[in-house]
């Protein structure tokens, strides 16, 4: 059975949304809504999983040759306005941005209040019947604190304790003079003559564009914003018996960026795309992706393909995702998984007292390793191949393990991350504590001579089965002392998992146990 569904799923998730408003201006100050009428090249968003997103929009302008002053609002709540690149889809005329102001501070009732310091406006009040009447009032104070988190997250402590000594304690609070009395709230609710020249309804983008040549010109507008993330999770279910899986796969997106996007077309790219942490200055480096749609008449819902050094999934099919909505879609569903079920034993058990030592801190510790961990792990693995109905690139995400009881009723069994796995590898993910299997490490000699700089020692290692079943138990030692180590002696074979690693496969009787012996020789 082949794998079914791709939705969404990935580092970057590309949406094609419909037509939407732009409030634009002429040449002139005062500005018009132009409908994008453009519906052959919709607008684009594409989501990231670190928290951001990039917004590709078709913008109308009616431009005068020189320059003009032009503001758009029909733009994200958390756009990071250095990110911005305005371009012209008409390759004969050119269009430059002289200056360019963002403004995100949207009207509320501290602002007007702030604007009409040392005014006298109308406060609507009720009487003890409800009958509403007015009160004059100065403002004073308004309570209004303009420096956002924002601001200080961007500047550090030290612009935060400088604005917070300036402002000063209770400075969000207004002050009111009513018949010459001052009161620290306010008697009513304000009623301002008419908005100030200096507000704006919603996040507002403003330019000082300059063209060669005026009249209708088509334009595109990216920018970053914030505000927006996905992640993938999968469900896997095995039966009563054996260990055949259904896997289904989810991405849940998350739209907070103050915007909705409806009918929305939807592809999306998986891989590790870089960017550089906001810690590393302000406004930090972004990338920006651009793909195009190349749609078939008869195309499948969902197809894939390499994209660059990612894998890029479309969804056919459109969707709405509005702001401040969290949307589940359906990107992979298989069945006939082969799996199998791993026993592991890592019986080292570190102490807390000795948590990111070095090696050569704990050299020398004669009581490093004692301790003995009693579990044993629980690890499901299987191949991502096509040959196994998957062969699918799979994103990061969470995946939940269930177990199907002998009523048909599913039981959570454990769950793990799954990390970017591409085709024809490996899975393999702990997803618990075995129940009826246990073990125990213990030293048996040490010997050191540190003129010499050696030293030996020697293990035994003990797994319990109270199973009904043989088990296949993988046993894992670490060589935690030198480099260079060398086995002297040992009860089983073994094999190298890497420099410092090795590994005992043995096979565990029913209702009994077995017994490694090991000697290990160190030097430096």
């Amino acid at each position: 059975m082949k794998p079914g569904k791709f939705t969404i799923a990935a580092i970057a998730i590309i949406v094609s949304v419909s037509a939407g408003r732009l409030a634009v201006a002429h040449s002139s100050n005062s500005a018009v809504p132009v409908q994008d009428t453009n519906s052959g090249n919709p607008p684009t968003l594409t989501i990231y999983n670190q928290k951001f997103a990039v917004v590709r929009q078709n913008l109308p302008l009616d431009l005068r040759t020189g320059t003009n002053h032009i503001e758009v609002s029909d733009i994200s709540g958390h756009l990071e306005p250095d990110s911005v690149i305005l371009r012209s889809l008409d390759a004969g005329r050119r269009l430059q941005i002289l200056e360019q102001n963002y403004r995100n501070d949207p009207v509320t009732q501290q602002l007007l209040l702030s604007l009409y310091e040392g005014k006298t406006i109308d406060f609507m009040v009720a009487d003890a019947s409800g009958v509403p009447r007015f009160v004059k009032a100065k403002i004073i104070r308004s309570g209004y604190v303009p420096h956002s988190a924002l601001a200080y997250s961007e500047y550090g402590p030290q612009y935060y304790q400088a604005q917070y000594s300036a402002i000063g304690a209770g400075a969000d609070q207004p002050i009111i003079e009513v018949d010459g009395r001052l009161q620290f709230s306010l008697p009513g609710q304000p009623v301002f003559p008419a908005l100030g020249d200096d507000t704006v309804l919603k996040p507002t983008l403003t330019w000082e564009l300059q063209t060669d040549k005026g009249g209708a010109l088509p334009a595109e507008l990216s920018y970053v914003t914030q505000g927006m993330t996905w992640e993938a999770s999968y469900n896997v279910v095995a039966p009563a018996k054996g260990n055949e899986l259904e896997l289904v796969g989810w991405v849940t997106l998350d739209n907070q960026s103050g915007k909705s996007y409806r009918d929305a077309r939807i592809k999306l790219m998986a891989g590790d795309v870089n960017r550089i942490q906001p810690n590393a200055g302000p406004y930090a480096v972004k990338a920006l992706v651009d793909a195009r749609d190349q749609e078939a008449s008869m195309a499948p819902p969902v197809t894939e393909r390499n994209f660059d050094e990612y894998h890029l999934y479309t969804l056919e099919h459109p969707t709405t995702l509005l702001d401040r909505e969290t949307k589940q879609v359906e990107f992979v569903r298989s069945a006939g998984i082969q799996s199998k079920t791993v026993y592991v034993y890592d019986g080292m058990q570190i102490e807390p007292a000795y948590q990111n030592w070095s090696m050569e801190n704990i050299r020398q510790q004669d009581n490093f390793g004692l301790q003995s961990n009693p579990k044993v792990w629980v690890m499901r693995e299987f191949q991502n191949t096509s040959a196994n109905h998957l062969g699918i690139p799979l994103p990061r995400g969470r995946i939940r393990f269930y177990r199907r009881d002998d009523d048909g009723q599913l039981e959570f069994t454990g769950e793990n991350a799954l990390d970017h796995t591409p085709t024809n590898e490996t899975i393999r993910l702990y997803t618990g504590n075995a129940f009826d299997l246990a073990g125990e490490r213990r030293r048996t000699d040490y010997r050191i001579d540190a003129r010499q700089r050696w030293i030996d020692e020697s293990f035994e290692i003990k797994v319990r089965n109270h199973k009904d079943a043989p088990a296949e138990v993988r046993v894992v030692e670490h060589l935690y002392r030198s480099a260079n180590w060398e086995i002297r002696a040992n009860s089983d074979p073994y094999e190298k998992s890497d420099s410092q690693t090795i590994q005992f496969t043995v096979n565990v009787p029913a209702n009994g146990e077995r017994t490694i012996n090991y000697q290990v020789h160190y030097s430096w």
